[in-house]
């Protein structure tokens, strides 16, 4: 997942933090530190220009944001009153420009918000979101301001711009569309509105769900009750029980490095039910933690939002800007798909209940069964199971794994440095240099799950790269996962589905290094959300190509390579379960569609809404959709509304994309430059489709992912 936050766009994009016209400020604490010993507003004397990430303590957040503020309104009060005739350069280019410091500021609070969080840094955030959601409005609704871009706008055609200069104008004049500038000032007031109180809600979710997921633990000490559970499972639950004051017994928290295992491998049935509703229920359980009525009230919202701007619904407004460009085409692809994936996962559900029979059990196939059943199939019909692959899976190594494919492709190097500030101990930092040792940019990566740390996996920026009056930016992007801890003297030993997710965030954070863009505003991965998942999920190929996983899936204690054997169990179990995996994600897809193709803001009761929407699609009752909507983060806090079908729209440009590849060779140079160059380099300088058929030669094909999961030949 790419993450969307403020921290990841510029100034002038619907999450953007801009300027303040109307004198606000944050209000700051007794706590506050004087604004000269403030590391955010001093110059950073650190290699490559990194954040101070050990000096920064959360009472310098709010003095930061205030002189940000100040000195972007002066920014932007200048192109406003500029007294020539608005040209390319004073107006769009200017704007571009505006805002260094407080997207400074904001580009390393967010990423910690998700990654290092606590209540301090939660309460900042409530309190600076309405303003910076003012800030956004006070710039899009600003009618001299905009009529100085559409003065530009008109002329685009004499101008002779460059494909990029072309882009940025034309987002730009979009932006202040979108934003609500044609609209009377009583629509313009009512908007402002609007955004605030979403800003707050948005905050308001992902912080209960972070209590949520933080909230629950299963403790367990009676020895028995860990039946089935494999020694490393067992090793860590024991760890984790010390951590949180339970010594003497075994912890299972609603992670997915602890949730997976127990559900996978525990014998006890009532157990796996209980950790499983537990999961499910975040959000939804009646307590200040619940989710439903902000997220009725979000969905409201929006309807109320998208239809002031002149769009029948908020998933209109959203696709616009989008390779999908309309609702009909996101539902015409999931339409396409669905049907062989269900099918897929009945006859997945019919070979569990017949190994429970087998297994001697007399009871109904439920959600909390799925895995626990699902890993026996796999080991009679393939001899496989997760933990005989574990081993061969040290963390180290498939994040070297990556390392080296992004070395034999683009003969990028990655070196350890112990000289960058950072914000917890377990970050590692990487410089990142072409094969002549040119400095491309530095990678963070922040691997384990924490109290302070959001869940899932995910890619963020402390700076984007930019190439602005010439001077060349480097980027500093950052990894985060929750993947399995050490345990004891046993190293981190991760499953294949995490080693593929590491590829997948790598792929995300090579998007982000490789930009060579001139505008932070369409570099890297600021490019439409069903294009952003390409670069990532192509990686995920060359994670479980046979050849690569042999050079990075060493065992953790001989050091010998994964035997073909387990190559080829792997190999004939490729499509194992696909049908759930595919179900149950794109349940999800229609469940966010159903929330924002709505076209009237009557608060839906969020839990029968969910019922008619799985209903309507008929989703078996032996899977629950991924993520439930009491904590659907991706469409409810984390950008992704009207979005999450990105995933499987960019499955289908990477299965294409990949296709390519295979038909030269797995490292083929020429085909790896053209990626490099039309795709990775590019960013959001010019339309997605131009750049993919640049690479491509045409337009993307469905065929190869439809071979892919099985359901052609």
């Amino acid at each position: 997942m790419k993450r969307t936050t403020l921290s990841t766009l510029t100034i002038l994009t619907a999450l953007s933090i801009l300027v303040l016209f109307s004198g606000c400020t944050v209000k700051e604490t007794k706590a506050t530190r004087p604004q000269e010993e403030n590391p955010l507003l001093a110059a950073w004397e650190t290699p490559f220009g990194t954040p101070p990430l050990d000096k920064i303590k959360d009472d310098h957040y709010l003095p930061a944001f205030n002189k940000g503020i100040e000195e972007a309104r002066r920014e932007i009060e200048a192109v406003v009153n500029n007294p020539e005739a608005a040209t390319f350069a004073n107006t769009v280019e200017a704007l571009e420009a505006s805002g260094d410091l407080l997207n400074r500021v904001n580009n390393v609070f967010n990423p910690l918000m998700g990654a290092n969080t606590n209540d301090r840094m939660q309460a900042i955030a409530k309190e600076v979101a309405p303003l910076l959601s003012q800030l956004q409005d006070d710039v899009l609704l600003n009618v001299k301001l905009f009529d100085r871009v559409k003065a530009v706008y008109e002329r685009k055609d004499e101008l002779g711009l460059n494909p990029e200069q072309a882009t940025l104008l034309d987002k730009t004049y979009k932006d202040f569309v979108r934003g609500g500038a044609n609209l009377d000032e009583t629509k313009k007031a009512e908007l402002r509105e609007i955004n605030k109180e979403l800003a707050v809600l948005n905050l308001r979710f992902e912080e209960n769900v972070l209590k949520e997921d933080n909230g629950f633990f299963l403790a367990i000490d009676n020895k028995e009750d860990l039946a089935g559970l494999p020694e490393a499972v067992v090793a860590a639950a024991a760890e984790a029980a010390r951590e949180k004051g339970q010594a003497g017994k075994w912890v299972f928290t609603l992670h997915k490095p602890s949730l997976i295992p127990f559900l996978t491998y525990s014998e006890k049935r009532d157990l796996r039910e209980k950790l499983f509703k537990a999961f499910i229920r975040r959000g939804d359980n009646n307590t200040e933690f619940d989710n439903k009525a902000i997220l009725a009230k979000s969905a409201s919202l929006r309807v109320k939002k998208a239809v002031l701007l002149g769009y029948k619904t908020y998933a209109d407004f959203v696709l616009e800007e989008n390779m999908a460009k309309t609702p009909g085409g996101v539902i015409n692809l999931l339409d396409q798909l669905w049907t062989p994936a269900l099918a897929m996962a009945k006859r997945e559900a019919k070979d569990l209940r017949e190994m429970i029979r087998k297994d001697g059990g007399d009871f109904k196939l439920e959600p909390w069964d799925w895995w626990y059943y699902a890993e026996k199939v796999m080991k009679a019909k393939y001899d496989l199971n997760d933990e005989a692959l574990r081993p061969y899976f040290k963390l180290e190594n498939v994040r070297d794994g990556a390392f080296a494919v992004a070395g034999k492709l683009w003969g990028l190097k990655f070196i350890e440095r112990t000289d960058i500030p950072i914000y917890n101990p377990e970050v590692k930092v990487f410089e990142v240099q072409e094969t002549d040792g040119r400095h491309i940019g530095i990678l963070y990566t922040d691997y384990f799950p924490r109290s302070s740390k959001g869940g899932g996996a995910w890619m963020n920026e402390f700076r984007q790269q930019s190439a602005r009056g010439g001077t060349f930016v480097t980027p500093l992007v950052t990894n985060n996962g929750n993947f399995s801890r050490p345990a004891g003297e046993t190293p981190s030993l991760i499953s294949f589905e995490e080693a593929l997710t590491m590829f997948h965030e790598f792929g995300h954070a090579l998007h982000g290094l490789l930009s060579r863009c001139t505008y932070e505003r369409l570099s890297g991965t600021s490019v439409p959300s069903d294009f952003v998942e390409l670069p990532s999920q192509i990686m995920e190929n060359w994670a479980q190509h046979p050849d690569v996983i042999k050079s990075y899936a060493r065992h953790y204690r001989t050091g010998e390579p994964i035997p073909d054997e387990l190559l080829a169990k792997i190999k004939r179990a490729g499509l194992f379960n696909l049908g759930f995996a595919t179900v149950e994600y794109m349940a999800a897809c229609y469940l966010d569609m159903d929330w924002h193709t709505l076209s009237d803001p009557a608060e839906r009761d969020p839990l029968a809404f969910e019922a008619d929407s799985m209903k309507k699609i008929g989703l078996i009752p032996e899977i629950v959709v991924r993520y439930r909507s009491p904590y659907f983060r991706h469409i409810f806090s984390g950008g992704y509304e009207a979005g999450y079908y990105s995933y499987i729209w960019s499955e289908i440009l990477d299965a294409d994309a990949f296709e390519a590849f295979k038909e030269t060779s797995l490292f083929d140079p020429a085909t790896a430059l053209s990626f490099r160059t039309n795709i990775l380099s590019k960013g959001g300088s010019e339309d997605p489709m131009v750049l993919y058929k640049r690479f491509r030669g045409r337009e993307p094909k469905v065929d190869a992912v439809l071979r892919r999961k099985g359901f052609i030949k």
